[in-house]
């Protein structure tokens, strides 16, 4: 199963699932009943480009604070839920647009009965999350160890669950620290489930090292054609998660606008001071909403050509540098002229 062949959940106003766009979540990391504390950070993931934000949900007093975020932010909410089906109830009765929890963790059946039942009555998606660092002992004990056949298996019986129910609306995650077993658990999901797939590589450390994982899983899912929605985990400012998230997407072809950066790697031939000033253009261009190409290339050997290619561009030479507008060099200009003549340029072709 393909991602354009899955049924489709709607969290608030965001599809998800079918042949719409790949959409990006993150999640706070504030404490949910600190309304203001919440609602500015939800804010921030918005302007990020965040499509669909997480909220935990630990306790009562979060779970109460859900109707006063949702009133103050216009991105769809979903809720994090384990063990307690009272919090989800609560967050339903509040308007929350979807919510997390696995409903072989809240206790005996007529528990699950009711959060299908309350979800039914409103709408609202469940996904159910599988991480192979808490499957249930019956499975460790049958398969020895995490596995991609244990995660299916323990995603198929919380899939009952909710089916004994009539509730069908379903999105999956089976999420590992292991990139392997993380992509053979989605590969299996796809050929087994019709469900729409919320991919993440789960516990992937620091920004840089799991900026890597997430984009090593997550990237090689979706260049199969499998996964709807997709979370970069980090242990960082959430609002990191969700530039990485986009990142993946344009990389693997599946999210267009916005600025394109492109810069060459550094060597012998290199006479301007190249890693700096890539640096300094990637980040004083990252935010802008503009379908444009920028480009710093380091010398004149693939420098120009590729510069030429790009919407805006920077060629080095020794000490100065060539500044490429649509394909036409606007002029040389020495090293420190570079930057504030590039993005004045840039600037000014948006007026």
């Amino acid at each position: 199963m393909t991602r354009d062949h899955t049924r489709q959940i709607h969290v608030g106003n965001v599809t998800v699932g079918g042949d719409v766009p790949v959409s990006v979540q993150t999640m706070c990391n504030t404490k949910t009943w600190d309304v203001d504390a919440t609602v500015r950070q939800i804010r921030s993931m918005r302007a990020a480009g965040a499509d669909i934000v997480r909220l935990a949900v630990p306790d009562e007093r979060s779970a109460l604070a859900i109707d006063a975020i949702k009133e103050q932010v216009d991105v769809p909410l979903v809720a994090d839920i384990h063990f307690d089906y009272r919090l989800a109830l609560l967050c339903a009765e509040r308007g929350i647009d979807k919510i997390r929890i696995n409903p072989g963790n809240i206790g005996e059946a007529e528990n699950v009965r009711k959060v299908a039942e309350a979800c039914s009555r409103r709408g609202i998606p469940i996904r159910i999350g599988v991480n192979a660092g808490s499957l249930e002992k019956r499975l460790l004990e049958k398969y020895g160890h995490p596995c991609a056949e244990a995660m299916i298996e323990s995603a198929q019986g919380h899939v009952d669950l909710l089916r004994q129910y009539g509730f069908e609306d379903i999105c999956l995650s089976l999420k590992a620290s292991s990139v392997p077993l993380t992509v053979a658990a989605y590969r299996l999901a796809a050929e087994t489930f019709d469900f729409p797939l919320h991919l993440g590589v789960t516990e992937t450390g620091t920004e840089w090292n799991g900026t890597i994982q997430s984009a090593v899983g997550i990237g090689t899912l979706l260049m199969e054609g499998i996964g709807n929605t997709i979370r970069v985990s980090l242990t960082a400012d959430p609002v990191r998660e969700v530039s990485a998230g986009i990142a993946i997407l344009k990389a693997a072809g599946l999210r267009h606008g916005g600025v394109r950066f492109v810069s060459c790697p550094t060597c012998g031939r290199t006479e301007i001071d190249l890693i700096s000033l890539a640096t300094e253009v990637e980040e004083r261009v990252r935010n802008l909403n503009r379908d444009i190409t920028v480009a710093v290339m380091g010398c004149v050997v693939n420098g120009p050509g590729e510069a030429r290619e790009a919407d805006f561009g920077i060629a080095g030479g020794k000490e100065r540098g060539l500044i490429f507008r649509k394909g036409e060099v606007v002029g040389t200009y020495p090293y420190d002229e570079l930057l504030p003549r590039l993005l004045r340029m840039i600037e000014e072709s948006n007026g």
